[in-house]
């Protein structure tokens, strides 16, 4: 039998605000446990929560960018259980009336289609604390710092058909929020973390099957291999004739497997009421106005852009506007040279080894946009071979300073001087004449061959330097001459 996978997303982003959503308490990661945690976080008796205003700015500017439905009057509820890093044993959340509802995101996949995903919802509300075992032997620590942080949950429709797709679309979301600067999607500090809702259906059916809800998987790589792991779990189980059990479950990343942690809860199980202490909010037109000025050019309406302005590929456009400051060092590159496909090799290319090898995002690139820049315009204009410039790059990612000042102090200019070259030629042809005679006497197939390595040795003997195009004309006529 065939089976298909039914997969929706819980995405909670961490809204870049200073203080909590309900407090004056800092949100500035790595603090000492407990030092930024107050009596409002901790929902202590005599104190009252005070809706933080650029949380719900924040949340409306999302809505807008996704095309949703702002709720111009949300309400806030007590989400009811007990877990020992809540101990007011209740949630601030939203749940019948959002802040924002239905939207949609377009997701572009790897085969170049374009897929739009539903956005149920998106909802304001507040982090727990955080569970710490590593330095308490057999025993449990909590660090409350973490309480009162400003979420925005993220629930998507169950549109997604592979762990492919589901990457795809947390991929946009992360690349969303960044661009909105709501917030820095820092994966490894928690700013993003998914929820993974998995089901599986025999391929053709119209009925959702029973799904499983992954917990807090904290990156790409991890939403797809948890994902596939829970799929196949679910579809052998039915395969054996049993039933999937509704139930909350954890990805261990070192086992690469999903092991049981709860049964899940149904909305009813939470006890959801209207907080009391908190009044409806209510939103005007003119903020909702006013925050859709603020609107920068949306990650799709960029990738379209490059498509359009530079011919590019859906799959190039795609991973150039992957971050806005990414987008952005691309599109210096590219005024500064005057040629997008050259700009778009190097980006893609030698600058991501470069920071993939040294785990460096782009912000923090050792050649900065201009000096790439400038190291492509000498590729343009003949001064340097591609290959040299290789070299040159690698010196300046060391920290020698500008292209020109490489190709200078190490005598890189490239070789054009056609009789330079035929010198270079001459004596490297000189010392094949058995080589040059089997060229000469080859077929077409042969000659074709031989002569990428008769290239390559002119390259070696002129140690990179000779203009390759030169090189492949003046051989072509010696050789055949």
């Amino acid at each position: 039998m065939q089976w298909e996978m039914v997969i929706g997303l819980e995405i909670h982003a961490q809204l870049s605000t200073n203080s909590k959503i309900f407090s004056g308490s800092s949100t500035t990661f790595g603090a000492e446990p407990n030092t930024q945690a107050s009596l409002i976080d901790l929902g202590m008796p005599g104190v009252l929560p005070v809706l933080n205003g650029q949380a719900v700015r924040k949340a409306v500017k999302f809505g807008l960018a996704i095309d949703a439905h702002i709720g111009k009057t949300s309400i806030f509820a007590r989400k009811n259980y007990f877990y020992p890093d809540l101990p007011k044993g209740y949630q601030i959340s939203q749940f019948e009336l959002p802040i924002v509802g239905k939207g949609c995101l377009e997701i572009a996949l790897e085969d170049g289609t374009v897929k739009s995903v539903g956005v149920t919802r998106a909802h304001l509300e507040e982090d727990a604390g955080k569970s710490l075992h590593e330095d308490f032997q057999g025993m449990t620590g909590i660090d409350l710092n973490r309480a009162g942080t400003p979420l925005l949950e993220i629930v998507s429709e169950p549109d997604m058909r592979s762990a492919k797709e589901a990457v795809a679309y947390a991929k946009a979301i992360h690349a969303l929020v960044r661009y909105l600067d709501i917030c820095d999607g820092n994966m490894a500090e928690g700013s993003l973390r998914c929820d993974c809702n998995v089901s599986v259906r025999p391929k053709g059916a119209t009925e959702y099957g029973t799904r499983c809800e992954i917990k807090n998987v904290n990156s790409f790589r991890n939403v797809e291999r948890a994902i596939n792991y829970e799929a196949q779990r679910q579809i052998e189980i039915l395969e054996d004739g049993g039933k999937i059990v509704q139930e909350t479950r954890l990805y261990d990343p070192v086992k690469d497997e999903t092991r049981s942690m709860r049964s899940k809860e149904e909305a009813n199980d939470y006890r959801y009421f209207p907080d009391p202490d908190l009044l409806p909010v209510v939103l005007d037109d003119e903020l909702i106005e006013e925050v859709r000025a603020q609107l920068p050019e949306l990650p799709n309406q960029k990738r379209e852009r490059l498509q359009q302005q530079f011919a590019l590929s859906v799959y190039d456009a795609t991973v150039l506007t992957a971050s806005r400051e990414l987008a952005d060092y691309f599109e210096q590159v590219q005024s500064i040279c005057g040629d997008a496909k050259l700009a778009t090799n190097w980006v893609m290319g030698e600058l991501s080894s470069l920071l993939n090898k040294d785990n460096l995002d782009i912000t923090e690139s050792p050649i900065s946009a201009e000096l790439l820049g400038g190291l492509l315009v000498r590729i343009k204009d003949n001064t340097i071979s591609g290959k040299i410039a290789k070299t040159v790059f690698e010196a300046m990612a060391a920290g020698e300073g500008t292209a020109d000042h490489v190709i200078e102090a190490k005598g890189l200019k490239q070789v054009t001087d056609s009789g330079a070259i035929e010198s270079i030629l001459d004596e490297m042809l000189a010392g094949l004449v058995k080589d040059v005679e089997e060229y000469r006497a080859g077929d077409e197939s042969k000659r074709k061959k031989m002569f990428g390595f008769f290239v390559g040795q002119a390259m070696k003997a002129s140690k990179g330097k000779a203009n390759p195009q030169q090189v492949n004309e003046l051989l072509k006529k010696k050789l055949e001459g």
